[in-house]
């Protein structure tokens, strides 16, 4: 069987990567497992394997991987990790960071790139750029309307997973061991390029696909090889973690013998987050905080640039409201405020709907809804609910008082323009039907309702409600104020 492998070729700067076809009879976990890239000089095979569906020795098979891999990366002959999901907003602090290294990377002329966690220190830096510019490419040919802002947000997006998931393999780099990563339910573009991108450095990927594959236009690129397991089905797969394995090794009596589970608690530890030098943009240091003995303390809060405020669009939907046949009869927006699926709107948004489908960034799938969970004709607010895990924005609690002029940013879907961002100010207050409303200069158009108005901490300190039409940017949102205490029990 013919399938694409990712041949790694290095030079002594750790440098040149270049792609061939082999012939390999992968088509197994276990196969997966057991397998390690061969070397011939500074040429190592990489391995990039799906597999879809599952088998009657699903469960079994990745148990028995993750036991046997652990146990070789602690007698130290390889790397390995298996996840469930991928972490999903990153806090303000920590994209000041990685703003920081994509903005050094250009600096150098794309030559050498580095995390937030991976300094200059490190011998990999040339080769993370190459394979960086590479699954840039790639990228690119999914998606022809790339510009530099969307390049920015993916980039730093690819920095803050390899410092998350992958950062053992960069720390300790070796291509001549073994190098392995598992993941689970990997769909979305850019979780899947991620994984690309971690077969360029030389490590193997293996993503179990046992309920719903990548989309066709995704393996039209022929960038992994894919086997059939069985039918799809759901399967939760217990959470990896290599300690429990550690503690099993140096402490067999700390495991229970009824239900196996290990009893000790394992200490975590604050990685310290280092910023590249060179060019770092308009926040500075802004996010790291002051090192004392080795550890870090929490950074104080920090306003943000505007391309650091309009990453927050991946919490904030475009909503389309549909009739009893199905069709659209308007759209509007909403902001994420519970992890349990609860999204806030307007109420004019929710209202005359017979049910509702919700639009995610970087989430190819449509959710639909029928849950209108709370509601307030007066506030003109509304709270809508999916079957999703979300990532909420916080809401401003009034540590100081709104100002006129103070700077806004608005995020919403105007004429179903999908997260639209757009800046202003805070021209002024106004009291409309009983309730105090947030006038402000952020452009918004129709579809913009129930969307995001944002300091520049990042908080949500209004909802997009109404916009004067004969007026020029006059709008006005939902205070912070009505927001808190009509979400009270939601967050």
């Amino acid at each position: 069987m013919v399938y694409e492998s990712h041949l790694l070729r290095w030079s002594m700067e750790y440098s040149y990567i270049e792609k061939r076809y082999n012939v390999m009879g992968l088509a197994s976990i276990e196969a997966f497992a057991g397998i390690k890239g061969g070397m011939n000089g500074n040429c190592k095979d990489v391995y990039f394997l799906r597999v879809t569906g599952v088998n009657q020795t699903f469960s079994k098979d990745i148990a028995c991987m993750d036991e046997t891999q652990t146990g070789k990366m602690l007698l130290g002959q390889g790397i390995y990790n298996r996840v469930g999901t991928f972490p999903r907003n990153i806090e303000a602090d920590r994209i000041a960071c990685y703003i920081a290294c994509y903005r050094n990377w250009l600096d150098t002329g794309r030559e050498r790139l580095f995390t937030a966690k991976l300094d200059e220190k490190s011998n990999i830096g040339e080769l993370l750029s190459t394979s960086c510019k590479k699954v840039l490419e790639v990228y690119h040919t999914c998606n022809q309307s790339l510009n530099e802002s969307i390049e920015k947000n993916f980039v730093v997006k690819l920095l803050y997973w390899l410092d998350e998931l992958a950062f053992g393999y960069l720390k300790e780099w070796n291509p001549r061991q073994s190098m392995k990563f598992v993941a689970q339910g990997v769909t979305k573009e850019q979780e899947y390029f991620f994984c690309y991108l971690l077969t360029l450095l030389g490590i193997d990927v293996l993503l179990l696909q046992n309920e719903v594959d990548i989309d066709e236009k995704i393996e039209a690129l022929h960038l992994s090889k894919q086997v059939t397991l069985g039918g799809k089905k759901a399967i939760t797969l217990d959470a990896y973690n290599s300690q429990n394995y550690a503690v099993r090794k140096e402490n067999p009596a700390a495991v229970s013998q009824e239900s196996g589970q290990v009893r000790a608690e394992t200490g975590t530890r604050t990685p310290r987050v280092v910023i590249p030098p060179g060019r770092h943009g308009s926040s500075g240091n802004a996010g790291v905080g002051q090192r004392e003995s080795g550890r870090t303390t929490p950074p104080a809060a920090q306003e943000l640039d505007f391309e650091e405020l309009a990453l927050r669009a991946s919490s904030v939907v475009m909503i389309s409201i549909h009739d009893e046949k199905g069709d659209i009869i308007g759209s509007g927006s909403g902001i994420m405020i519970g992890r349990e699926g609860y999204i806030l709107t307007n109420n004019h948004v929710a209202r005359g709907g017979r049910f509702y489908s919700v639009r995610i960034e970087n989430d190819d799938n449509m959710y639909r809804t029928e849950e209108i969970i709370k509601y307030n004709s007066l506030l003109d607010l509304a709270v809508i609910r999916i079957d999703r895990t979300l990532q909420p924005l916080p809401i401003y609690r009034g540590s100081k008082p709104l100002v006129r002029g103070q700077k806004v940013v608005a995020i919403g879907s105007p004429l179903g323009l999908f997260n639209s961002v757009s800046n202003g100010i805070i021209s002024g207050f106004r009291r409309m039907n009983d309730v105090d409303m947030i006038q402000f200069t952020a452009p918004i158009s129709h579809g913009s309702s129930g969307g995001a108005v944002l300091n520049m901490y990042g908080e949500v300190i209004g909802v997009s409600t109404a916009g004067i039409d004969e007026g020029q940017n006059i709008n006005l949102a939902v205070g912070y104020e009505f927001i808190n205490t009509f979400i009270k029990g939601f967050q």
